[in-house]
């Protein structure tokens, strides 16, 4: 029927009191990108309409914007969708991925219809995080937390799902995912996303010689990863961790980013602790920088910079 790994507390509970018919018309499932908040909201959609098979339904109604925010107008026809009867059964779910988008306008426009849906209808908001949520939709919803998997269920995620990855491989993905099952299938089947992260170690290495024309070099390659500068953010953060680690205890046990450990030897010995927490530093208000939607170019143009300087 269903081939998710982990959060089987939530699912449980949740098929609970579809049994019971005591589950709430609206829900919250909050959890990081690649947690698996769209399977399991998916599996919570299907139950309630009593269907097996994973697949499209005419009364499961799914909601994504590509858009940065989910304003009046969209909701508007979220609601109007909500109104209608369902096609199959007597039953609809409306699901509303990255719900963080939501507008306060948006939200209090929903509002109403988050509180009273007509007899049948259930709503599920996927977020990242529930702090962009009206207090006043939080408090008609039921708000359920996805944590990170364990060691245990990753292996089991990528042994069912990867058989091919060998074990070596596999204990790499684990330690550079932690937790999260869409990073981990970033690792294995994303080429724009290993490109980025040989690029941040080469830059890492570069840094060290000084040498300007090489390093504004980088911006170029940098740019093309403009939407996922995030991404980048978190690929140099997690080889300063992993340098600062190899360099106070020496075991390659305790990395991350264990497929590179040649590149982090070299490191640790061409970097103090100084610089490493100084690029750690810089990092954070890199991220401030372009999440206030400060000019790119004239970002990474600073990080580079600072980064050969500090």
């Amino acid at each position: 029927m269903y081939n998710i790994i982990g959060h089987e507390a939530l699912r449980n509970s949740l098929i609970k009191a579809i049994e019971s018919q005591t589950l709430s018309h609206a829900h919250i499932f909050v959890g990081e990108d690649g947690i698996g908040k769209s399977l399991v909201a998916k599996e919570l959609s299907l139950n309630i309409l009593g269907k097996k098979d994973m697949r499209q339904y005419a009364d499961i109604m799914e909601f994504r914007n590509d858009k940065k925010s989910i304003g009046v107008n969209e909701i508007r026809n979220i609601i109007e969708e909500v109104s209608k009867k369902p096609y199959e059964g007597d039953k609809k779910v409306i699901l509303i991925y990255e719900g963080d988008k939501l507008t306060t306008q948006a939200q209090n426009a929903f509002l109403k219809t988050v509180e009273e849906p007509p007899q049948g209808v259930f709503i599920i908001i996927l977020v990242e995080s529930s702090g962009s949520i009206l207090d006043t939709i939080k408090s008609r919803c039921q708000i359920y937390k996805l944590n990170r998997l364990s060691d245990e269920d990753m292996l089991s995620f990528l042994s069912t799902k990867y058989p091919q990855v060998d074990e070596t491989l596999k204990n790499v993905i684990i330690n550079f995912s932690g937790g999260i099952p869409g990073r981990a299938e970033k690792f294995i089947k994303d080429e724009k996303f290993n490109h980025m992260r040989d690029i941040t170690i080469k830059l890492l290495i570069d840094i060290n010689q000084k040498n300007l024309i090489d390093i504004i070099k980088y911006e170029e390659q940098l740019i093309k990863y403009k939407d996922s500068y995030e991404e980048i953010i978190m690929n140099i953060l997690c080889y300063v961790r992993d340098i600062i680690i190899y360099k106070e205890i020496g075991k390659e046990s305790y990395l991350i980013n264990q497929d590179k450990i040649t590149d982090i030897k070299e490191l640790s010995n061409m970097m103090s602790f100084n610089k490493l927490n100084s690029i750690a530093k810089l990092m954070e208000d890199i991220r401030y920088s372009l999440d206030s939607n400060v000019s790119m170019p004239m970002t990474f143009d600073v990080m580079l910079l600072n980064m050969m300087e500090v």
